[in-house]
């Protein structure tokens, strides 16, 4: 390993004259390693025996170490195959309002889309109590995969109010493929979003959304149901974001 983090290497020797527990200091020094690219998303990290031989550890105090690092994200346990390092999630603040592509460029990220559907179909009604309208009516819908750095971490599917497409031909899957739909609203419809509603749960992926996603049947999802409102209160948009567990959460403060 070559890895250097503040003179020391990773796998240097740790000091016991710290008063820190051991584990501690070896998770520590994995954390520093992982983000500094030198243990990059799929590698495997050492396992708890190769640990023990080099720092002279128990197995108990190896297995806290990595415990920590899965506890905090950086890192999967698979049985037969190790501690895998991750992709970094993307932490999405739930009480704030951006499209997509703002939210990624932000982070550094390049942001792109791919369109699998379009089209009218009837709102069932979820979608009818969201955007106001009655169940049946024949309302604009599209699914569209989210990608970050040309990889999936999540698919939106969205409603657009019908009272909004009344003189404005729908946006085509050239134009969702290349822009946020905010955009796309604001540039054809006049509507700026100016708040939302939203809910979010949990959920395990299944059938198609896991294909989409490339995560395995029944791996942790997270789910945003939001309706988008135009600034003088008026439904716009109603869609449901389903996001890779592992690569996005959202982050909310509390104030008291």
């Amino acid at each position: 390993m070559t890895f250097e983090h503040s003179d020391i290497y990773w796998n240097a020797p740790l000091d016991g004259s710290e008063p820190v527990p051991l584990w501690f200091q070896i998770a520590k020094r994995l954390r520093a390693a992982i983000d500094a690219g030198e243990f990059g998303p799929g590698d495997v990290l050492p396992s708890e025996a190769q640990l023990n031989d080099l720092f002279g550890v128990s197995r108990a105090t190896s297995r806290a170490a990595l415990n920590e690092l899965e506890g905090d994200g950086l890192i999967v346990r698979r049985p037969g195959k190790g501690s895998i390092v991750v992709r970094k999630q993307i932490d999405q603040p739930a009480q704030e309002l951006s499209g997509f592509s703002e939210d990624m460029r932000r982070r550094g990220l390049t942001p792109s889309y791919r369109t699998l559907e379009t089209g009218h179909f009837p709102a069932n009604a979820e979608v009818a109590e969201s955007l106001e309208i009655k169940p049946g009516t024949l309302t604009f819908r599209s699914r569209r995969l989210l990608l970050a750095n040309d990889k999936p971490i999540g698919l939106a599917v969205s409603w657009i109010a019908p009272p909004l497409l009344r003189s404005v031909v729908p946006p085509t899957t050239e134009a969702l493929a290349t822009a946020s739909l905010y955009t796309w609203l604001k540039n054809n419809c006049g509507i700026t979003i100016g708040r939302a509603h939203q809910f979010i749960e949990a959920a395990s992926a299944t059938g198609a959304i896991a294909e989409e996603l490339r995560v395995g049947e029944g791996q942790p999802i997270l789910i945003a149901r939001r309706t988008s409102y135009s600034i003088d209160g008026k439904p716009a948009e109603y869609v449901i974001l389903n996001f890779r567990a592992d690569r996005y959460r959202f982050e909310i403060e509390v104030t008291r």
